[in-house]
């Protein structure tokens, strides 16, 4: 069984087109309108060798009242409980924001490997 890696951060960090970039195909939607992406995407990939599933999530929003943000931030922790590792995408022309604190905090609890990817 291959490993499972999931992809987190805020809205519009470029997850997806990364995640489209590691299973060398444009399943993801993505777009500059943020909250494109809603549910868990999953994929398969190969890196130096080595299979594993990748997942794609939506942007993590803490705290918001918006209806489809809240199931967002569920699909999101669900996707870090099934994962065996996680990357936190970070958009670094923008430095770091709230947001991100909020994922960081998540993912300050998680038993998990955490990588950063920082983008620019």
């Amino acid at each position: 069984m291959s490993a499972i890696v999931a992809v987190v951060g805020r809205p519009n960090v470029g997850k997806s087109t990364f995640f489209n970039r590691l299973i060398q195909r444009r399943e993801a939607i993505t777009d500059a309108v943020s909250g494109v992406t809603r549910d868990r995407h999953y994929g398969k990939s190969d890196w130096n060798g080595k299979e594993f599933s990748l997942i794609d999530t939506g942007g993590y929003v803490q705290g918001s009242d918006d209806i489809f943000e809240q199931e967002i931030d569920k699909q999101v922790e669900l996707a870090i409980e099934e994962a065996d590792a996680i990357i936190f995408m970070v958009d670094v022309e923008s430095g770091i924001t709230g947001m991100d604190e909020d994922v960081a905090n998540l993912l300050r609890r998680v038993k998990k490997p955490v990588s950063w990817l920082l983008i620019k």
